[in-house]
Parts: C-alpha cells; sequence; structure tokens
C-alpha cells in the first residue's frame, strides 16, 4: 500500500482523536498511578462503543474485518492521550491467535466474545528481556499448566490467556482459562497496566500450537502487538513533541521565547524527525502484516517507536523546566508510559537481536 493513509483510514483517525480528547484528562489518570488494580474505565467503555475491540477480527465472530492498518491508527491517537488501559493490544493478540490457530470451537467461544470486549485477553509471554526463551518457564503435560507466569500486562483483570509452555522439551503454545488462577498485583510506577503474575496450578489448556510451529507464531503474534504498541508509542511521542513545541513559542527567558535559543529549537526538530520517522516505520510495519518480512518490519517499527517515546519524554520534561517534574502538569504520565511500553512485547535488546538476525538471513 502508499505510505499514506486513504481517506477512510484518515476519517479513523480524525474520530477516534476526537472522541478521545473529550473522554480522556488528566485528571481522570493520576489518581490511577496510586492505586493498584484500576484502570481508566472511561477509556476501555468507548472502546468496546465505538467498535474498537472488533476493530481487526473477523466478521465472522461480530468483528469488522478491518486490519492492522487500522487498529494502528486507534492505537496512535490512545497513545497520544495517554488511554488508561492496555487491553486493545492484549485483546487483539489473544484473539488472533484463537483466530490463527483455534479450533472451530474456541473461536466460536471466545473471539464473539473478545470483539465485543466482554472478555479481555492477555499474552503472557510478552514482558521481560527474553519473551521466547529457549526453555520456557511454564510446563504443560496432560492439558494442564503448572508454573509462574511474570509480569503479565493486563493479567489482573483477563479472562483468558496465551501461554508459552514446555511439553516434554518441545514447546507448545496453550489456551487457558484464567478463572480461578492466582494473580499477584505487582505495584509499577504505572499501574493502569495491570501487571500482575500469573501462578498455574494443574489449571487446564488447550493446546494450540506444538514444536517449531509454536515458537513461530508465538513470535508472529509478538509482532503484531509490538506494532499496536510502536503506533501507541508513536502517538505518544507525537503528542510530547507538540507540547514542548507550544511551551516553547510561549514561555519567555531573557526577553525572547525559549523556542528561540538553539538548544531549545534544535530539540524539538530532532522530536520531530524521530516521530516522523516512527510513523513511517509504523504505516510500513502494518502494511506487511502477510508478507514475508513483517517481522523485521514490526522489530524496525518497535525499535524507532521506542526511541522516539523514550526521547521525547525526556526532552519534554527538560524544555519546561522545573515545572516539567510537577505532579500536576501530567508530563510524568508519558514519561511512566513511555517506560512501560519499553519493556512490553520484549525490550529493545530482543528487537534489535530478531532485526539483525532477519536482515543477515535475507542477506544470505
Amino acid at each position: 500500500m502508499s505510505i499514506l493513509h486513504d481517506e477512510g483510514q484518515q476519517a479513523i483517525a480524525t474520530e477516534s482523536r476526537r472522541v478521545l480528547e473529550a473522554r480522556i484528562s488528566k485528571d481522570d489518570l493520576l489518581p490511577l498511578l496510586q492505586t493498584s488494580g484500576r484502570y481508566h474505565e472511561g477509556f476501555w467503555t468507548t472502546a468496546k462503543e465505538q467498535g474498537w475491540t472488533a476493530l481487526a477480527l473477523p466478521e465472522a465472530y461480530g468483528g469488522l474485518d478491518l486490519g492492522l492498518v487500522e487498529l494502528g491508527l486507534i492505537a496512535h491517537q490512545a497513545g497520544r492521550s495517554l488511554s488508561g488501559a492496555p487491553f486493545l493490544t492484549s485483546g487483539f493478540g489473544a484473539a488472533k491467535a484463537i483466530e490463527l490457530l483455534g479450533t472451530d470451537a474456541l473461536k466460536q467461544r471466545w473471539l464473539p466474545r473478545l470483539a465485543s470486549g466482554e472478555a479481555i485477553g492477555a499474552v503472557a509471554f510478552a514482558a521481560g528481556a527474553d519473551p521466547l526463551p529457549a526453555i520456557p518457564g511454564l510446563t504443560c503435560a496432560n492439558g494442564r499448566i503448572e508454573g509462574h507466569a511474570k509480569s503479565v500486562t493486563a493479567g489482573l483483570a483477563a479472562d483468558v490467556a496465551v501461554v508459552l509452555a514446555d511439553q516434554a522439551g518441545v514447546p507448545v503454545l496453550a489456551l487457558v482459562e484464567l478463572a480461578g488462577v492466582e494473580r499477584s498485583a505487582i505495584d509499577s510506577f504505572d499501574n493502569s497496566r495491570l501487571i500482575a503474575d500469573l501462578r498455574f496450578a494443574a489449571t487446564p489448556a488447550e493446546v494450540i500450537a506444538t514444536g517449531p510451529a509454536a515458537r513461530a507464531a508465538a513470535l508472529q503474534i509478538l509482532a503484531l502487538q509490538a506494532v499496536v504498541t510502536a503506533h501507541e508509542q508513536t502517538g505518544g511521542a507525537e503528542a510530547l513533541m507538540e507540547i514542548a513545541r507550544d511551551y516553547a513559542v510561549t514561555r519567555k527567558a531573557f526577553g525572547q521565547p525559549i523556542g528561540a535559543f538553539q538548544s531549545i529549537k534544535h530539540r524539538i526538530a530532532e522530536l520531530y524527525g524521530l516521530v516522523e520517522l516512527a510513523r513511517a516505520n509504523c504505516i510500513h510495519a502494518a502494511a506487511r502484516v502477510d508478507q514475508g518480512d513483517f517481522i523485521t518490519a514490526a522489530a524496525a517499527a518497535r525499535l524507532s517507536a521506542t526511541e522516539a517515546y523514550d526521547t521525547a519524554a525526556r526532552d519534554c520534561v527538560q524544555i519546561h523546566g522545573g515545572i516539567g517534574v510537577t505532579w500536576e502538569i501530567g508530563l510524568h504520565l508519558h514519561m511512566r508510559r513511555s517506560r512501560s511500553l519499553a519493556l512490553e512485547q520484549g525490550n529493545s535488546l530482543f528487537w534489535e537481536d530478531i532485526l539483525v538476525d532477519r536482515l543477515a538471513g535475507e542477506a544470505a
């Protein structure tokens, strides 16, 4: 596809931005930082009402049958507004695993519920320095899962999770219903992500992929989520760039706007470059979802978006000076979110390794 969005896609971006800017405010998000186990219910209600939960799922199961490009546009606007729930990404990842690998019975049971937002999904191998370990920390035997899944985003609220486990020395991908599973909330610097440790004790599971196919499917799901997250990061970076720009042209020092000083104007110009590179990589990756180079494109999008958001969060605070670190102005909300998203779906070191391995293989 073109690197530009068509009229319909632009309308999705415009309308989602209008809705989110009207319904999400900093004052709603600040209290969430101090309480574990809560998320911004207004955002999740809006997502369900607007049909965003169904956007990229098949029409046969209550979805809208659009794609990753359109979901990315929603995620971009969610990043701009600091959406206070991670379920669009986690639910999409779980739903795609079921759509691509599940039986008809699993699809009939879960996809309509995930599409409507009635059920929340999680992917329990999408965090940490090594999301796809050679030996998974969970074991699977006789259709039951044992072990401890750490730092699962949306884990506190999820109804179903996709897990990567070891079955007699062979990796398997399995679907686990989380009713009755022990969950330990992690009090983090971004509590609305609902991060939890999950402890499975002979928990029933349905294996949906085995062996090399399981690991390949896990990487595909991780890449799909990484592209959604990259859009969210790019949206956050774009919002911060605009906040820094607006402040720089109104705040005065030594009789002139601080934006007139090279140290400020150059930072904002650099942020613009990082945001546009990340945006282009995100659009490209979303458009390559069914192609052989999708994993490569997803890694590039993820890395560039992480750099853009991290840099924008840091520089925007610096441009604001002392007021930038106050609770009331809320820039720390973006700082916290940039760090949270940088660790979800695998960190930068993980995606750098993926990118180098893919590029080396293509060159060979």
